[in-house]
């Protein structure tokens, strides 16, 4: 089934029901995001960009999908303390009176963990890359229940390369948490129409032919459910290529 929705996202046409849909895109960076930001902004919705690093790519992107978004605005890097991820998440929750789309780019590289780091550092570090798209996931289908509006919610994981040692023991479990993150709280909201899904890249598994095999696919799979073709998706975690 989930190669069905892949293949399908690949071949689909434009989705005019898209355009003005007020799309949030969350740890954009020059490496990730841009292919993202790019589709839905060639399908006329209303963009919030919220870079993960201060850097020209910031106003190079604004002004590479600003001549077919409808609105663009651009926000920086967002603080790993839980009050300025609430503060900034009640933000953009209303920006635009509401949100119908927010996608998350959450990065499971952990480059600097000590080789010799114990379980409980792993888990807290985790615990800490997760919490701007938990809190704001939380926030924005708060938002988008009050406004009675159906939405999305999507999480894409990503991984600069395959790895080894105890950074792929941090992918690995961070994935894990994700997806797992992911799939309760598409439970959680089901009754109120709000739809949470994710796609991470494949760690340990061989790629086979109906995997995503790059940001180009992710973006037309996130096109995909963001439309009307893909309501009937939720709780489902799709498989990667890592770049």
């Amino acid at each position: 089934m989930l190669m069905s929705v892949i293949e399908g996202a690949r071949s689909a046409p434009a989705y005019p029901e898209l355009a003005g849909k007020r799309v949030l895109i969350t740890g954009v960076s020059s490496a990730c995001g841009v292919d993202v930001a790019r589709a839905f902004a060639e399908h006329r919705a209303r963009l919030i960009l919220q870079f993960a690093e201060e850097s020209e790519a910031m106003q190079g992107v604004a002004e590479m999908v600003a001549p077919d978004a409808l609105d663009v605005e651009v926000y920086g890097p967002v603080g790993s303390d839980s009050d300025g991820i609430v503060q900034f998440s009640r933000t953009v929750a209303q920006s635009f009176g509401r949100l119908d789309v927010v996608i998350n780019l959450v990065p499971l590289d952990a480059d600097r963990l000590d080789p010799a780091a114990d379980a409980a550092t792993v888990e807290r570090l985790v615990a800490e890359r997760l919490m701007l798209p938990f809190l704001l996931s939380k926030i924005a289908a708060n938002r988008m229940s009050i406004c009675y509006a159906e939405g999305l919610i999507l999480n894409i994981a990503t991984l600069a390369a395959r790895r080894a040692g105890a950074a792929q023991a941090f992918a690995t479990v961070a994935k894990s948490a994700l997806s797992a993150m992911t799939r309760a709280q598409a439970q959680e909201w089901a009754a109120r129409a709000i739809r949470f899904n994710a796609i991470a890249p494949q760690i340990l598994a061989v790629g086979s032919p109906g995997d995503l095999s790059g940001e180009p696919d992710m973006a037309a799979l996130a096109l995909y459910l963001a439309s009307g073709r893909g309501k009937a998706h939720s709780g489902h975690v799709f498989e990667a290529e890592p770049a």
